[in-house]
């Protein structure tokens, strides 16, 4: 229950915010060079193991779900947030997105050959992000790739940690914890891409993208 009413909070706070986060996020990726070379090296290897299905889970107003379409994958999003789904298909009416959650996708077996989860698990409860991994494997072809985004703790002895996220509840999460629960799920981690923090940030946290192949 207490799982099931942090999603419905979330999910609420975001259609909420919806417009405001759709223009505040809408250009994120013009200042952020290292995003747009980990989500291009992402497209590489998603192309190179199939036909580039991808699914942007999380997707919120639909941007990087775009961006990955101009990478030239078959790229797709889905997100919790009615509001978020309706404003990503005003911008992008060429692009799929589905209202969905990432505990229960509406996805087949196997069939992807990429998942961007870019900071979409932040808001999950540690004790429930077992099952979404499993999903992410589930939904991804033997071989296929998931790119995860969080936001790092800074005590290994305290593998989660809540932070005070503007919309929702959220957790940063100690990256070798996290890797190990992707294993735990039959998701290898191959690669990882640390930020650490501008002066100016509110947030003095490391930004962690890891990349993992379904083994």
């Amino acid at each position: 229950m207490v799982e099931h009413d942090a999603r419905s909070v979330t999910r609420e706070a975001y259609d909420a915010a919806a417009p405001t986060y759709a223009q505040l996020f809408r250009d994120e990726l013009r200042g952020r060079p290292l995003d747009r070379a980990i989500l291009g090296a992402f497209a590489e290897v998603v192309s190179g193991s199939g036909d580039g299905q991808v699914a942007d889970l999380g997707c919120g107003p639909g941007h990087i779900t775009a961006y990955l379409d101009e990478l030239g994958l078959a790229a797709f999003g889905v997100d919790a947030s009615p509001a978020m789904i309706e404003l990503a298909r005003q911008a992008y009416p060429g692009l799929r997105f589905d209202v969905g959650s990432m505990a229960a996708l509406n996805i087949a077996d196997g069939v992807l050959d990429g998942v961007l989860s870019r900071w979409s698990i932040i808001h999950t409860p540690p004790q429930e992000l077992p099952v979404i991994l499993a999903e992410f494997h589930r939904v991804l072809a033997p071989g296929g790739h998931l790119l995860v985004g969080f936001s790092a703790s800074d005590d290994r002895s305290h593998p989660t940690q809540v932070f005070d996220h503007t919309v929702a509840l959220a957790y940063r999460w100690w990256p070798d914890h996290l890797a190990a629960m992707l294993r735990e799920s039959g998701l290898a981690d191959v690669a990882r891409m640390v930020r650490e923090p501008e002066p100016t940030d509110r947030r003095q946290f490391q930004e962690i993208q890891l990349l993992a192949r379904k083994t």
